[in-house]
């Protein structure tokens, strides 16, 4: 089969897809019939054998305010050492707190994740990192600890004096498939997009940045050892997602975000079976990650980071909390229920939707030009009409949506919009909430909360069927951002992963499938005031670990 032809079946492969797993009115795309919750994958993936590295646990010393995160040079980069990459997976992907209520006891992780499942696995690429040996690691959050699944071959005439710290990311599709069936893929790539949010911010905090590094997605497998068949036996296999480097302060990357790549050695450790009998099987999950893969290198994405912190620095001053940075991160939830009855004020709106920039951070650690826009329902924002709008992320993206969108919708500017966050009013209309609570899957979060958000990504033609998983990053990426923004103005946000994808876009004009579909809801997201349960008992995340020394 020919490069062009395999490009267009992957391409097929996506479409079909994505039409076959969205969930309709008079139907819910394919998922298990039943749950035995007593037979819940080990939420906790352990590559048995392998070194562990324990790593030190310093959050709760650092104090840093969050606004601090977005001013250059506010927060002084610190060397690259255990201590640090330590506390960079601490305020990324650890635990954050444990929950209980009756019987039942569960662990609440710094990355969202849908129905808790956390398919994301971290992985950490090491050269010359001070106590920690070259090769690489695993990350085990149970037990803050790096498992060492190898080290690197000796390369003869090369001295390796240079620190290089690279995060991976994986999936276990599994662990979202257990649960959601069919649509696991697509709960997948919006966790990366979580992960990736929240690696960046973490790196905020040391005063790093996170450069994507180009990786084809066969290379990154080799590097971890994902390809390795005979290591997983009957385990559940990871699917490779994203490489980053970390850079303290103005370090360069890696000439031209692609890394001269060492030789992994000396195997150690092989998986844990997280489901031993599983019930069902969803084999268009496989089908769809193995055609959205990367077969190629992509070019060099230095660019588009040195345009976009140039354009960072032109934009009106954001004025942010001045909470702890930390705090912030580690009480980040999905609410489980909202206050009906509670608004905001429209500066708080503007507060959150000029958070959104692509050129702010997190968004400079995202390779790609901005793809995903948001449609935006309030509901109780005191100083904006109750009804829908449109907050475009590019230029382009605009006049996208003003050609794709019916023209008897005026698309008229909101006066008050900030320019860095120029809001469209699609249409007024004060009773939206029992029509936002059907099309979440008839959720009481979509009618309860302030505000909800569709996230609409640029999807008929895709340039690839890799673009694909980049769609979903994105909008995973962006729910990050309304996760801690929300955090930072007392309110709490909810990513949503179940609504009714052409009832939303016959709501708002968007063409049907048939005819193109320049457009995609890919995520929803909701905002509000929590109504918190006090039956849940919380638990520090790592008293386990205390007590363990202790004994």
């Amino acid at each position: 089969m020919s490069e062009m032809t395999q490009a267009d079946s992957d391409l097929t492969t996506v479409q079909s897809y994505h039409e076959r797993t969205k969930h309709r009115l008079n139907g819910y795309a394919a998922g298990p019939d039943t749950l035995d919750w007593d037979a819940q994958p080990d939420p906790f993936r352990r590559y048995v054998g392998a070194p562990l590295t324990p790593l030190p646990l310093t959050a709760d010393k650092v104090t840093t305010p969050w606004a601090d995160l977005f001013e250059p040079g506010h927060v002084v980069a610190q060397p690259i050492t255990r201590e640090a990459i330590g506390l960079l997976f601490e305020l990324s992907f650890a635990l954050s707190a444990w929950k209980q209520y009756g019987p039942d006891r569960w662990a609440m992780r710094i990355n969202p994740s849908s129905g808790n499942l956390h398919p994301t696995e971290a992985w950490l690429v090491g050269q010359g990192v001070t106590h920690i040996n070259d090769g690489v690691h695993h990350y085990a959050p149970r037990e803050h600890a790096l498992e060492q699944r190898a080290t690197f071959a000796q390369q003869p005439h090369v001295a390796n004096t240079t620190t290089h710290a690279l995060v991976a990311l994986s999936s276990i599709q599994w662990r979202e498939a257990w649960k959601y069936g069919e649509r696991a893929f697509r709960y997948c790539q919006l966790d990366v997009g979580h992960a990736i949010g929240a690696l960046r911010y973490a790196a905020a905090v040391l005063g790093w940045r996170l450069q994507p590094v180009a990786s084809g997605t066969a290379q990154l497998a080799s590097l971890l050892g994902l390809d390795r068949d005979a290591d997983f036996g009957s385990a559940e296999h990871e699917e490779p997602d994203a490489l980053f480097e970390v850079l303290p302060g103005d370090t360069s990357a890696v000439d031209g975000g692609v890394w001269d790549w060492p030789v992994p050695t000396n195997w150690q450790g092989v998986p844990n079976r997280l489901d031993r009998h599983p019930m069902y099987r969803w084999p268009v999950v496989d089908a769809v990650a193995v055609a959205t893969r990367v077969h190629a290198v992509p070019p060099s994405l230095g660019g588009r980071h040195g345009a976009e912190r140039s354009a960072a620095r032109t934009l009106p001053d954001l004025p942010r909390s001045t909470q702890s940075a930390v705090m912030l991160i580690r009480q980040r939830r999905s609410a489980q229920h909202f206050d009906a009855r509670a608004h905001m004020p429209v500066d708080q709106l503007w507060l959150l939707l000029r958070a959104l920039h692509p050129a702010r951070l997190p968004f400079d650690a995202w390779p790609d030009q901005p793809r995903v826009h948001v449609l935006l329902f309030a509901h109780r924002v005191d100083g904006l009409a109750p009804g829908a709008y449109l907050l475009p992320r590019s230029g382009a993206g605009g006049n996208l949506l003003r050609q794709t969108l019916p023209a008897t919708l005026a698309l008229a500017p909101v006066a008050d919009a900030p320019v860095d966050a120029p809001l469209l009013r699609l249409a007024e209309n004060p009773a939206l909430a029992g029509t936002l609570r059907t099309l979440n899957c008839h959720q009481a979060l979509g009618s309860d909360a302030i505000l909800g958000f569709a996230l609409l990504a640029e999807f008929n033609p895709l340039p690839s069927a890799a673009a694909y998983r980049q769609r979903f990053q994105e909008a995973g990426l962006i729910g990050q951002v309304l996760y801690l923004e929300a955090e930072a103005l007392g309110l709490r946000g909810t990513g949503i992963g179940c609504y009714f994808d052409d009832a939303l876009h016959q709501l708002i004009g968007l063409p049907e499938p048939a005819a193109g579909a320049p457009l995609q809801s890919v995520y929803h997201f909701t905002v509000g005031v929590p109504l918190l349960d006090d039956r849940i008992i919380t638990e520090p995340p790592y008293a386990h670990l205390l007590s363990e020394k202790r004994s």
